[in-house]
């Protein structure tokens, strides 16, 4: 496969190494899976991983601790989840909906021995992108939108967009399951234009370990990564040579 640079639709080149990388491996959703995490970070290849590193795991504190080690490093950057930016929110002193998972998160972080791990959890959310292109590969946490390859992304804690929530939410409809979550459409897939392949999460379709993978009209191809860390299921990830 031919070298490819980064677009970088936003300020992250702090984050990025000297050289750009070779090879990659992308993490979906890690929800607090510190055991798991440190299995896929103990890589030489970039990382990106694709949103929603707290919530619902046995120690989303230890997993933010560490992702911020790995961006000081230069070996890796996160996206902003759902999750991520609801965290990012409560920290920066807004009123938030708070629920069991965050309230454990809070808790989680609170007694972590670095007293200093709430601010740079809130400065590395501040800063985290919403979506990433790298030539024709696409990075977000929930869902696309054309818009994504022309415009840049937005600072993830200001004001809620309709293409911010696209990024964080996917495209979901007015009907909820049973359990609470919404029904979600993936009408969005279509339009990855042919030849482009995106990674997301957010959207658990898979829990055996193994990415969801889905093809659009368009010709352009979706991978799911969430496969149900912390929720009955397993961390994945996928390396890719540039």
């Amino acid at each position: 496969m031919q070298n490819r640079c980064f677009i970088v639709k936003l300020t992250v080149m702090s984050v990025l190494p000297s050289s750009y990388p070779k090879s990659i491996r992308i993490i979906g959703d890690v929800h607090g899976d510190i055991h798991a995490f440190r299995h896929a970070i103990n890589t030489n290849h970039f990382i990106i991983q694709l949103g929603d590193l707290v919530d619902y795991g046995p120690d989303s504190g230890n997993v933010m601790a560490l992702m911020i080690k790995i961006q000081e490093e230069k070996r890796g950057l996160f996206l902003i989840g759902n999750h991520d930016r609801k965290l990012g929110l409560f920290l920066k002193g807004y009123r938030v909906r708070r629920d069991s998972a965050l309230n454990t998160t809070i808790d989680q972080i609170k007694s972590h021995p670095d007293k200093e791990l709430p601010n740079k959890i809130l400065q590395a959310l501040e800063q985290a992108p919403a979506w990433l292109i790298l030539n024709k590969l696409i990075f977000v946490h929930g869902g696309f939108h054309t818009r994504m390859l022309t415009e840049p992304s937005p600072k993830p804690l200001t004001p809620i967009t309709s293409l911010l929530s696209r990024a964080l939410y996917g495209e979901t409809t007015n009907k909820m399951y049973h359990d609470g979550y919404p029904v979600r459409k993936l009408n969005w897939i279509n339009h990855i234009p042919a030849g482009y392949t995106l990674y997301c999460g957010h959207d658990c379709r898979s829990t055996d370990g193994r990415p969801w993978v889905r093809k659009g009209y368009g010709g352009g191809v979706a991978v799911f990564m969430d496969t149900g860390a912390s929720k009955g299921g397993h961390l994945s990830w996928v390396d890719i040579s540039l």
